[in-house]
């Protein structure tokens, strides 16, 4: 189900007003005595081993189980409660449909031992990989001139989805498909580009916006909504004017990376579009500005919880970790209080945080984690 913040103050809506089991139970059992006293001008007693209440309950659970699915196909009519492909369906309302996964690219140099006195042919699919089988192919035929030994071509990943990108350059060394005449190959770029189909979370704040892409007025939302609508690995968007016809796009990819200059250039070639940008907008993208911080602080645990240290040290170590993916939001504040409450949760009896302090962050800025350091204090008396 979708969980956008905008959606969260939408109310909740039930297509069954909320019954619940038990109470449909009560109410059939009710309608049951009142009519049988109607029939017989007797009171019926039905106690709870009684095979009539049993079958009534029966009964019941089947007719609840129906108004269940009752309620299910209302809600997934609903953007806030539409899921999968209820969801690709209330997507093609507004004419939108769910991103099918991307191939990361990356260039490649294949080069040879000497040069030769004629140009030597590299085909399109050519196959490479990295030592663990992560394989790319060669977009286009290409060749090394007559003279030179080596040159630079394009390839893209033979699987869709993240599981290719950020390849270390150096790293794709095995030829797959044989040259002749090619004595290596090697990346000269980090891999990058590839994104798993779009999340049920990102087609929901994208329909959610996509009104405001209607215009090309040069709307604040319209401009984030059409950033957000370059890659599905683009997390969050930022637009601003600092100037008459001046607009400013900061983002960031998945999980708060800042966007590569590959992806900058993509995104603004994007924006450029003249079915987006109005014609006087002058329009550039960047990343946001990083505004450093540490996080420096001591933890202990109850005693009643020392057979459980090591696994609640663990969960410290994760909690801190989420609270660093967490804090890397556009405009986010540096806020202590949400670090030390997921080390609580995590199983901690107290916190002696030395650092973050809470420190505001603007809405084209991001927060940065520069240096971590957890200690764990030991056990102390409840």
């Amino acid at each position: 189900m979708s969980d956008i913040d905008l959606l969260k103050n939408v109310p909740e809506i039930s297509f069954i007003e909320s019954m619940t089991l038990v109470e449909l139970q009560e109410e059939m059992l009710t309608d049951y005595v009142q009519e049988m006293k109607e029939l017989t001008g007797e009171s019926q007693e039905l106690p709870q081993g009684d095979p009539v209440r049993l079958v009534l309950n029966s009964v019941a659970l089947a007719v609840y189980q129906a108004m269940q699915y009752v309620d299910r196909a209302g809600k997934m009519n609903l953007l806030k409660y539409s899921y999968g492909d209820f969801l690709d369906n209330v997507g093609a309302l507004k004419k939108l449909t769910r991103k099918d996964p991307s191939f990361a690219t990356v260039t490649l140099r294949f080069s040879m031992d000497s040069a030769r006195g004629q140009a030597t042919s590299i085909s399109g699919g050519t196959r490479v990989a990295t030592e663990k089988g992560v394989y790319f192919m060669t977009d286009q035929y290409t060749e090394i001139p007559a003279g030179e030994t080596s040159v630079l071509v394009k390839a893209t990943a033979l699987a869709a989805g993240v599981g290719s990108n950020d390849i270390p350059i150096g790293v794709i060394t095995e030829i797959v498909d044989p040259v002749p005449y090619i004595k290596s190959v090697t990346n000269t770029t980090v891999s990058e580009g590839g994104a798993e189909m779009e999340s049920d979370a990102a087609f929901t704040e994208r329909i959610y916006y996509a009104p405001s892409g209607y215009s090309t007025a040069g709307a604040t939302e319209a401009y984030e909504y059409h950033a957000k609508d370059y890659h599905t690995n683009v997390s969050d968007v930022k637009a601003y004017s600092p100037s008459e016809n001046q607009v400013v796009i900061v983002f960031l990819m998945n999980e708060g990376r800042l966007p590569t200059q590959t992806e900058q250039t993509g995104m603004q070639a994007h924006l450029s579009k003249d079915k987006i940008r109005p014609l006087t907008d002058h329009v550039t993208v960047s990343p946001p500005q990083e505004i450093g911080y540490t996080v420096s602080l001591i933890y202990y645990i109850n005693r009643s919880d020392q057979g459980q240290a090591v696994a609640i040290q663990s969960a410290v170590a994760q909690a801190v970790d989420g609270y660093l993916t967490w804090q890397r939001k556009l405009g986010r504040d540096i806020n202590p209080s949400e670090l030390i409450k997921r080390v609580i949760l995590a199983g901690a009896k107290r916190v002696e945080l030395a650092t973050p302090i809470y420190g505001a962050v603007s809405d084209y800025e991001v927060s940065n984690c520069t240096e971590k350091t957890l200690t764990f204090g030991g056990v102390e008396d409840d």
